[in-house]
C-alpha cells in the first residue's frame, strides 16, 4: 500500500531559520539512537539545537538542566552516556556535537588531565575566551 502524502496544515509548513541547526538522520539510519536512554537523547537534541555550526556551545549545567526539566545527576549521568556512545565531546564548559562519520571513536566525559577550567569552580567568560584562542590539538581532540 502506498501512502499519499498531504500537507496538514499548510499555514504551518516549516521553514528553514537564519539560525538553523540540523539532525543528521544517520542518528536513526544507523541506530545510534537505540545505543541512548530518553534523557541522553533529550540532552543530545538540546545541545544540537543550540550548538554552532562546529557543534560547539557552553550550557552550564544548571542552566541546560533547568531548561530540560534534568535533576544535575541525570544529565551528568546522561552527558557521560553521550560521550561514551561517541555523539559529543565534553571538557567543561564546551560540549562539541561530533560527526557521525567515525563512530568507532568514543571520547570520555573525563579528559586525563584537567585544566582550572576543567574543575567544579565557576568559569569566567575570559577563560572560555581564551580556550576559543588556543591551537586545537594535534590530534583534533578538545583539550
Amino acid at each position: 500500500m502506498t501512502i499519499i502524502k498531504r500537507v496538514l496544515f499548510p499555514e504551518r509548513i516549516r521553514r528553514v531559520p537564519q539560525a538553523f541547526s540540523w539532525i543528521d538522520h544517520r542518528l536513526v539510519r544507523d541506530r545510534h539512537i537505540s545505543r541512548c536512554s530518553h534523557e541522553a537523547l533529550a540532552l543530545y537534541l538540546f545541545l544540537l539545537t543550540v550548538a554552532d555550526a562546529e557543534g560547539l556551545s557552553f550550557y552550564s549545567d544548571a542552566k541546560a538542566g533547568g531548561l530540560l526539566n534534568m535533576e544535575l545527576t541525570v544529565l551528568v549521568s546522561a552527558r557521560r552516556e553521550l560521550c561514551e556512545v561517541g555523539l559529543i565531546a565534553y571538557r567543561r564548559p564546551l560540549y562539541q556535537v561530533l560527526s557521525l562519520e567515525n563512530p568507532s571513536t568514543t571520547h570520555s566525559a573525563a579528559p586525563a588531565e584537567r585544566s582550572s577550567h576543567e574543575s567544579d569552580e565557576a568559569v569566567s567568560i575570559g577563560e572560555v575566551l581564551r580556550h576559543f584562542m588556543e591551537p586545537p590539538a594535534e590530534n583534533g581532540e578538545l583539550r
